[in-house]
């Protein structure tokens, strides 16, 4: 049977789709075996994150408004607040480009107990989760989106940005955010008060918070002590420290001490989900009730996405097929109907 234009583009179609499908199947099975992954990229040594404990959160937002002063940015007043709110109140109610951290609420029935699943409520604490291998940067074009080689913060760049918003769309936590009424279009996300740490400053959120719900340090101390609090008991006495961990950053600050009133979760998030990430999380409540993506795998999406493409370009061998195949159907057609 002669191959036809129409024919060709399907069974290519076909063919990429088969072997697309054959790919993602592969992964979800096993992934470390899957040849097309390339390896996940290390944290590294001295990456810095946060650890936000829900227990310890009481809901005030002082991380929010310490966050807006020290990016410089405005306030947001959401639909619902509108009629009575004259720009008193900072209200949003998700992240965007003028709101890079903010904290919600999850609550079940009558919502009578703090930290419980059923008939209570619990804080959860949304930002840049700082991954370990993000997808914003795999996917940014121009490398607007860049991950910092010793404290592993992925920053932003606006000067570079095209606005292909690519970073909108790959982020699978919905962190960076595109900011529509500026005539210039840019990102907006946290960077973990990157220019307060040049002047060896907490991030404002850590800087402010009263009962050491955001602990800032090392990402590697951090999982350490996610570890000691989630072996806690209900009942036991701890020790909770504010500000820096290593008490390098800011200074030693006092913690304090607080009896657990609260079985924690047996799960650190962010230890193992899409690679890890510097910014971890503990809980009483099961993370997907706190508005946190679950049902995600333990590699980063770009070990797929960047291996699949590394592999159908490797020596322009994939493109240079293809071009030799549409230039032959080209040819041919041209011979199928001479200029009269």
């Amino acid at each position: 049977m002669a191959l036809s234009r129409r024919n060709f583009l399907r069974k290519a179609a076909t063919g990429g789709a088969a072997a697309a499908a054959a790919a993602c199947t592969a992964v979800t099975a096993a992934p470390e075996a899957n040849a097309l992954q390339r390896p996940p990229k290390p944290m590294p040594p001295d990456a810095v994150g946060l650890l936000y404990d829900s227990t310890l959160c009481i809901g005030c937002k002082a991380c929010m408004t310490a966050c807006k002063e020290s990016n410089g940015l405005p306030k947001e007043i959401n639909a619902d607040a509108q009629p009575w709110n004259e720009g008193t109140w900072d209200s949003p109610v998700e992240l965007s480009a003028k709101t890079f951290n903010i904290i919600k609420c999850f609550t079940d029935g009558a919502a009578s107990e703090k930290d419980r699943e059923k008939d209570g409520f619990a804080f959860i604490k949304r930002q840049c989760m700082h991954c370990a291998d993000p997808s914003c940067v795999s996917v940014c074009p121009v490398s607007a989106m860049t991950k910092n080689a010793t404290t592993g913060i992925v920053n932003y760049n606006p000067d570079a940005c095209i606005g292909c918003r690519y970073c909108v769309l790959s982020c699978p936590f919905g962190v960076p955010k595109y900011d529509y009424d500026d005539p210039f279009g840019k990102i907006g996300k946290c960077e973990l008060c990157s220019h307060r740490l040049a002047e060896s400053k907490l991030p404002a959120c850590a800087d402010v918070c009263p009962t050491g719900a955001t602990l800032f340090g090392r990402s590697e101390d951090l999982r350490k002590e996610a570890h000691r609090r989630v072996a806690l008991k209900a009942g036991e006495r701890t020790e909770h420290p504010r500000g820096d961990i290593g008490g390098t950053v800011g200074g030693q600050r006092p913690g304090h001490e607080a009896t657990v009133h609260a079985v924690y979760q047996p799960h650190i998030y962010g230890e193992t989900e899409l690679g890890g990430t510097q910014c971890l999380a503990v809980s009483a409540v099961p993370f997907d009730k706190l508005n946190l993506p679950t049902n995600v795998p333990e590699y980063g999406y770009p070990t797929l996405s960047e291996g699949i493409q590394h592999t159908l370009y490797a020596g322009m061998v994939g493109p240079a097929a293809v071009f030799a195949g549409l230039a032959w159907l080209a040819h041919r057609n041209a011979k199928d109907h001479p200029e009269e």
